[in-house]
């Protein structure tokens, strides 16, 4: 059987979080989340009012991405 080269990288359990959450799982600063926010570098998505990071889609680009390995 064959072995995969690509590491085991478990799903999120939501798909979207607060900036706050994204701050303490990633262990950035809030500040830094919405710099990276701002300046496009993580994906978000509006819901009324509030800015959600967009993790299934940064989890997607992430994988996708050449320069991981």
């Amino acid at each position: 059987m064959e072995t995969s080269n690509t590491p085991h990288v478990p799903a999120p359990q939501v798909p979207v979080m607060t900036v706050e959450r994204f701050s303490e799982l990633s262990g950035l600063t809030p500040d830094t989340v919405r710099g990276q926010l701002n300046q496009g570098n993580l994906p978000l998505i509006k819901v009324g009012r509030r800015r959600l990071v967009n993790v299934a889609l940064f989890t997607a680009e992430c994988l996708q991405s050449e320069d991981w390995s």
